[in-house]
């Protein structure tokens, strides 16, 4: 196994086996040549107008070939130059996730049956532009890769929440990085489907020039 490429944690491919090596590597075109599961939303404007931000999580825990697509999800966002400048720690143990809720502000529905920590890796884009422009670009690609895999959980008929408000200092520590975090992304099924809220008026939010 490459010693160089880093795993989410209790993701990482088998020592002895080459197809589960290939898989990881391979993700997104082993989940392209697989059958449609039925259970999934395939139109894509319907998954963004039925998505919704749950507080109240289900203990089901949320299925291996569901996760695969949801990370695969975060795989295909854009980013900039194709640089990928972000990384992403799947938390697994409960007791990662215990600490998370307290670096969260007490947020108790941080602690979900899938828990995606989304962080910045400036060091990936190799562009010509100022630190600042790069830093930019980072948090830019860590935040799409987590709408990507928000919009995906909500077509494999999940929900989650996205957790902005935590103490970054704390969160490295708990997770073991140098990477700043952007977003935990909380993710499981809703113990009630919640209806749609009303949205402004498109005159009011689009300004035309």
């Amino acid at each position: 196994m490459d010693s160089t490429r880093s795993w989410p944690k209790g993701y990482e491919p088998k020592e002895d086996s080459e197809e589960d090596f290939s898989t990881r590597l391979g993700l997104l075109s082993n989940i392209l040549k697989e059958r449609p599961e039925k259970k999934m939303n395939t139109d894509i404007f319907k998954v963004m107008a039925t998505r919704r931000s749950t507080r109240k999580f289900s203990k089901n825990p949320v299925e291996k070939w569901k996760i695969d697509k949801i990370l695969a999800a975060a795989d295909t966002a854009p980013t900039a130059g194709n640089f990928q400048g972000f990384e992403i720690f799947y938390i697994s143990d409960i007791k990662i996730k215990d600490a998370l809720v307290k670096a969260a502000n007490n947020q108790p529905y941080v602690n979900t049956p899938l828990v995606l920590v989304f962080c910045m890796n400036p060091s990936r884009i190799k562009l010509d532009f100022s630190q600042k422009v790069i830093m930019k670009f980072s948090i830019q690609d860590a935040t799409l890769a987590a709408a990507y895999s928000q919009l995906a959980s909500s077509a494999l008929g999940l929900s989650s929440i996205w957790i902005g408000m935590f103490d970054e200092e704390k969160v490295k520590e708990i997770i073991g990085t140098e990477l700043r975090p952007t977003s935990i992304l909380c993710i499981g099924y809703p113990i009630k489907k919640r209806p749609a809220k009303l949205r402004r008026k498109l005159k009011e939010l689009i300004h035309v020039r």
